[in-house]
């Protein structure tokens, strides 16, 4: 299954840590995602912001594609609390 499909998205992952300081959301990768891919954070029902995907990184190093089962950093134009879902629109 390439994630949940939501009436205005593919889930693609979800957060599991944000580091405040340098503005990283990690994110466990349910589906694959690509640079370019415009993503949305959601969380607890609520739409919380959207962006494109510049860069994304495993162990400090640029991937591109992550795939289903990485552990990813991302850097994201606004705070996201741990447990926001991922959504590629």
């Amino acid at each position: 299954m390439r994630g949940v499909i939501k009436m205005d998205g593919v889930k693609v992952g979800i957060v599991t840590h944000y580091y405040e300081k340098i503005k990283v959301a990690i994110i466990s990768v349910e589906s694959d995602l690509k640079v370019g891919d415009k993503i949305k954070f959601v969380r607890g029902g609520e739409d919380l912001f959207e962006q494109i995907i510049d860069s994304m990184q495993v162990e400090h190093k640029n991937i591109d594609p992550a795939i289903k089962g990485n552990v990813i950093g991302l850097k994201v134009e606004n705070e996201v609390k741990e447990g926001a879902e991922v959504y590629r629109v």
